[in-house]
């Protein structure tokens, strides 16, 4: 679970700002978005393949 404290003085805005970075750098989105519907192993296989193409 990702939680942001809003500090003194601060904006809505930045916390706003401070918690959607700490939701891109957890991958959470991305899980959700890979679980948003069913994929084929395949599909998946393929998927990682071209995932570790790119980090080489």
């Amino acid at each position: 679970m990702i939680q942001v404290s809003v500090h003194q003085n601060e904006s809505i805005d930045q916390a706003l700002k401070r918690f959607n970075l700490k939701l891109q750098q957890s991958g959470l989105l991305r899980e959700l978005k890979e679980h948003s519907h069913y994929e084929k192993p395949s599909e998946k296989r393929r998927r990682q393949s071209r995932r570790r193409a790119t980090l080489r």
